[in-house]
């Protein structure tokens, strides 16, 4: 062993370059006028896709296109001095030949407009999903450019809900452990998540989740980065555990669970992009959970060096 260290948690999608959210901008309807005219908008419809060009790249006409003013458009915040905002896209007479959705835009697009296509997604499902407030069902207003819904009957301010989730790489030393979904693509395995319940520390939320779905008991764990995952509200935030080598049970929320040895996780990181239909198959690159499986794998090729 030689004690080098693997590379950081890197890699993933909607965690890089990112907008100044310019708060104090929020509650400046003037400022917010100001700069409507230069500001770029996301447009996105009603299943949560952008509009896009022919080509699939990002298709965000100026507010001088657009025409008006940023009206009930959700203030994103500032690249550059230019104010980026986000819009549904049937509110607005523009039009694209094309939408995409986030995931293939994770792929395809620089990292800062996907990041701010999963910022403008997020919320305005948050919006839409928010039409009566919970404590008395009265009407709803949106109010600071988009980020509290006020309620008009009994005052109340409701903000965007986020959902934090833990997301673990967890070793017996030797081995990783993985689980896959039923309603996944054949033969694909990623690592153990699941929501933090009221009460829980992250640490035991890793240690609960992954002997709920698996019946493997986690000795520690370590934080190593986030991810947002607007699938709709997601934060997932990701762990290396190490765990007993006990044998994996599942109980229906997975539909199997498998300890998987360096030579298994090998091939099919070589396997990536040519697949031979045999053998497995990890989570996208966009993702946390592949960047964690990568994270073991490089710290396991370093332990050997």
């Amino acid at each position: 062993m030689t004690g080098r260290s693997p590379p950081a948690l890197t890699g993933f999608a909607f965690a890089g370059e990112t907008l100044d959210r310019a708060d104090a901008l929020r509650d400046d309807a003037g400022a917010l006028a100001r700069l409507w005219p230069a500001a770029r908008v996301m447009l996105l419809d009603a299943e949560g896709r952008a509009l896009a060009d022919a080509e699939g790249n990002l298709s965000a006409p100026t507010g001088a296109e657009l025409g008006g003013g940023p009206g009930t458009g959700l203030f994103l915040g500032l690249k550059d001095g230019t104010a980026w905002f986000a819009a549904q896209a049937a509110h607005v007479a523009w039009q694209a030949p094309a939408q995409i959705d986030l995931r293939r835009a994770a792929a395809a697009w620089p990292a800062f407009e996907s990041g701010v296509f999963a910022m403008a997604r997020a919320l305005l499902h948050w919006q839409s999903s928010t039409k009566f407030c919970s404590a008395c069902g009265g009407d709803i207003t949106f109010r600071r450019a988009g980020y509290i819904a006020h309620c008009t009957r009994c005052g109340k301010d409701h903000y965007p809900r986020v959902d934090p989730a833990v997301i673990v790489a967890v070793s017996d030393g030797e081995r990783l452990l993985l689980g896959r979904q039923a309603s996944w693509p054949a033969r694909r395995y990623s690592v153990i998540a699941g929501f933090v319940e009221p009460g829980e520390t992250l640490e035991q939320t890793v240690a609960r989740e992954v002997r709920e779905e698996t019946q493997v008991r986690v000795r520690q764990c370590r934080y190593l980065g986030a991810q947002p995952w607007p699938f709709p509200g997601a934060l997932m935030l990701g762990f290396s555990a190490e765990g007993e080598p006990d044998a994996p049970q599942v109980d229906g929320e997975l539909e199997d669970a498998r300890w998987f040895t360096f030579a298994e996780i090998d091939a099919a990181l070589v396997r990536e992009g040519n697949d031979d239909g045999e053998g497995l198959l990890l989570s996208p690159s966009i993702s946390i959970a592949r960047s964690l499986i990568e994270h073991w794998h490089a710290g396991m090729r370093t332990r050997a060096a």
